[in-house]
């Protein structure tokens, strides 16, 4: 789900009194050079955030997953849970949320209230219909296993894109799936297999063994094996030949994740209903997954400057305010501070706030380096 910068993940409401959710993946400082990068980063409007916000209760853990293993991210959950969107780990339904949110979906589970365009050759997708993102990729074969190369190292061209995905069509259509391009990393599948299918996110094998994440279940059979039918057929494609001739890595596979469906109705009951609006930001993504601390910290240094001034600016308008930091391993929520001092004029609240913050600041890098 990278999109780089602030993306309104789900925006809930227009209402200047509806509280901000700001949700910053790929936050955490888990390894000794992000975490000397950090030490020398100031981050001055982070932690006046930090000051002025309370701390909320942890997340419980997914049951018998080492936080490292589970298949979603931590920043996923937190977004499903901000957005009300239904799913415990990896069976998060994000290929159909962003259906919902483009208006493709009939009944009520639109968040814009559209449909899929009834002329399109599959035709209008049905209620509770299943859908996920397929992103095509490399898997690099080693010695003893095999790992999944970031698809963004490819260079993938939209026409390329667009000619290994129709010499695919066939086999998916045979297994009942509905595949559309929407661009050249992100295709769009929806059919029965895609139903209680769990997935872990691409981010989570992004140069990792494959087969330590690929899924066990009797659900996942069918897609298991497309993806070894999808190597042979891509071996000799003529796309990968051109590709491999300009030093470029062949496409062998394709990694499935963000499967499942959402409850009929569900927009009544989720984003539609005004709470709040949601923003994820995952400019910290790349250079996580390029393993560049330099760059991360300068991201880090531009979503101070850019990112986080909105929320004080918020705070001070007296809006509610959310902020989860999120890394590989957990997230760190902080929202209103109980009690609050809402009954207080404002100037009264805004000293007493800033009196007492350089006691009770939790400091960013000790918050980071706990992701």
């Amino acid at each position: 789900m990278a999109m780089g910068g602030i993306v309104a993940s789900g925006t809930i409401g227009t209402m200047t009194d509806t509280a901000l959710h700001l949700i910053v993946s790929h936050a955490g400082a888990t390894d000794d050079a992000r975490r000397q990068t950090l030490a020398g980063l100031r981050l001055p409007h982070l932690t006046r955030l930090l000051s002025r916000l309370e701390r909320l209760p942890d997340e419980v853990a997914p049951a018998e997953r080492e936080p490292e293993r589970t298949l979603s991210l931590p920043h996923e959950r937190a977004q499903a849970r901000a957005l009300g969107l239904p799913g415990e780990d990896g069976y998060l339904p994000w290929a159909a949320w962003r259906q919902a949110s483009a208006g493709r979906l009939p009944g009520g589970a639109n968040i814009d209230g559209g449909r899929f365009d009834s002329a399109a050759p599959d035709g209008p997708a049905p209620d509770g219909q299943a859908f996920a993102r397929l992103t095509p990729c490399h898997w690099a074969v080693g010695s003893d296993h095999i790992a999944l190369r970031d698809p963004e190292a490819l260079q993938l061209s939209d026409e390329e894109s667009q000619t290994l995905l129709a010499a695919m069509q066939p086999y998916f259509t045979e297994d009942g799936l509905a595949v559309q391009w929407e661009r050249a990393l992100c295709w769009t599948a929806r059919g029965d297999l895609l139903q209680g299918l769990p997935c872990a996110s691409l981010d989570r094998v992004i140069g990792r063994r494959v087969d330590d994440w690929l899924p066990r279940t009797a659900a996942a059979r069918p897609i298991r094996r497309l993806q070894q039918e999808m190597q042979m057929l891509l071996y000799t494609h003529p796309v990968n030949e051109a590709r491999e001739q300009r030093g470029l890595l062949p496409v062998n596979s394709f990694w499935v994740d963000g499967a499942g469906a959402l409850p009929v109705g569900w927009a009544a009951s989720g984003p539609a209903s005004g709470l709040a609006e949601v923003r994820l930001d995952e400019r910290l993504r790349g250079p996580t997954m390029e393993g560049d601390a330099a760059a991360w910290g300068l991201a880090w240094q531009q979503l101070d400057d850019e990112a986080l001034p909105p929320l004080l600016q918020a705070l001070e308008a007296g809006r509610a305010v959310y902020l989860t930091l999120a890394g590989e391993r957990a997230a760190a929520a902080f929202g209103p501070r109980s009690g609050g001092g809402q009954s207080l004029p404002r100037a009264i609240s805004r000293a007493i706030s800033r009196a007492s913050a350089l006691w009770r600041s939790p400091r960013p890098a000790h918050v980071l380096d706990t992701l």
